[in-house]
């Protein structure tokens, strides 16, 4: 009970400092909400659909008119016929279509000789998803083309459906996506990316409600008031924050495995314990770094830079096990790397705790930072050794 009567003034006089500010709270807010809204709207269907494609069809027969029929029937593409390849071009290269595909001339009748004709993509690589769901459909497509082609010649040489198959197909691919069957892009980039979004914005506003008393010269008074403890300093700065982002960090749980219906093949329940934990280790980070850089435009810019860096090292766009040896040991240095490997183990496998117990110690361990560098921090409040300019 002690402890909580010499924490509580300072949990009062933060409330007060929230309450004459209150862009730090709708900050927050307006950040993780809006974040939830786009990126659900943005994968409401799973896929992006009917990207445009542009077809140039300069053979003009039926097959070619066949050809670009079934384009238009699958779910990612949507052809924007050319009259000339240089239109397509420029078409291209303004971003208008994410691909191009360029139909020669005697397509069919090269096809009747037996002449191989060529069939020419282009693809819009500076759109990664647009321009790897338009190629695999143009690749698909193409190789659908191939076999129909070749399934015509046999039949036409006597053979039946059964050898025909065997000689177009000899292996037939049974494939089984684990955990993601609709192959929804929203299942692992919403489960990673709205977790980010919230470290990004703890490591912002923690620096800043701890470095703001620096330089307004306040540290000093705030040191005395809690006699002389920098950890009831810093608990009791921290302690709404912590409830508010526990708060955010559940809703965003409830609105991907509620209203987003996301598969959890584990408990839903300890995907809340581990976001409180996550939010935890993101605000041990948050002191570590303003207590190495008691400034406070040093520490905010130190923080973003991190909240920024962590997309990239969290592993769910590309596998930290292929990077670069010194840059994949960086990984284990962010919070959202251990929450996406939590996700994967509780949502996608559901081994639950067992599993992931390496990642919450790891979490846990991001608390420690903050209490061997303490001394640091207590002696820049008390000092307010702060630069002017």
């Amino acid at each position: 009970m002690d402890i909580f009567r010499k924490t509580g003034p300072i949990v009062v006089r933060e409330l007060e400092f929230i309450r004459k500010r209150p862009a730090i709270i709708l900050s927050s807010l307006v950040a993780v909400v809006f974040c939830s809204f786009f990126f659900h709207t943005m994968f409401g269907e799973g896929l992006p659909e009917k990207l445009p494609i542009g077809v140039v069809d300069m053979d003009g027969s039926y097959i070619s008119r066949r050809f670009i029929r079934e384009i238009n029937s699958t779910q990612s593409a949507e052809c924007i016929e050319y009259t000339t390849f240089r239109e397509a071009r420029e078409a291209l290269q303004k971003g208008e279509i994410y691909a191009l595909f360029n139909m020669p001339e005697n397509f069919y009748q090269d096809i009747l000789s037996n002449r191989q004709p060529e069939l020419s993509f282009y693809i819009n690589s500076s759109y990664l998803i647009a321009g790897s769901l338009s190629y695999k459909e143009l690749l698909t497509m193409a190789n659908l083309a191939s076999g129909a082609v070749q399934r015509e010649v046999l039949r036409a040489k006597g053979l039946n459906e059964d050898a025909i198959m065997g000689i177009i197909q000899p292996i037939v691919i049974d494939t089984h996506q684990i955990g993601n069957q609709y192959a929804n892009y929203g299942i692992y980039l919403q489960n990673t990316l709205l977790p980010g979004v919230l470290e990004l914005s703890i490591l912002l506003i923690i620096t800043y409600v701890l470095g703001i008393e620096l330089k307004e010269r306040k540290a000093s008074a705030l040191l005395e008031k809690a006699e002389g403890s920098i950890i009831r300093v810093v608990t009791g700065k921290l302690l709404p924050y912590t409830i508010m982002f526990t708060i955010l960090g559940t809703l965003c749980c409830l609105s991907l495995y509620g209203i987003g219906r996301y598969p959890v093949n584990g408990s839903v329940w300890n995907m809340m314990l581990y976001m409180f934990l996550f939010v935890l280790a993101c605000e041990g980070m948050a002191v570590t770094i303003i207590s190495i850089l008691p400034v406070l435009r040093d520490g905010v810019c130190i923080s973003a830079l991190t909240g920024i860096l962590a997309f990239t090292f969290a592993g769910f766009t590309f596998p930290v096990e292929y990077m670069p040896g010194p840059v994949r040991g960086l990984a284990c240095l962010f919070p959202l790397r251990h929450y996406y490997r939590i996700f994967v183990n509780e949502c996608i496998y559901g081994t639950g705790l067992s599993a992931s117990y390496m990642e919450i110690a790891a979490m846990l361990m991001f608390l420690l930072p903050p209490l061997i560098l303490a001394p640091r921090l207590k002696n820049a409040y008390k000092k307010q050794h702060y630069p002017i300019n």
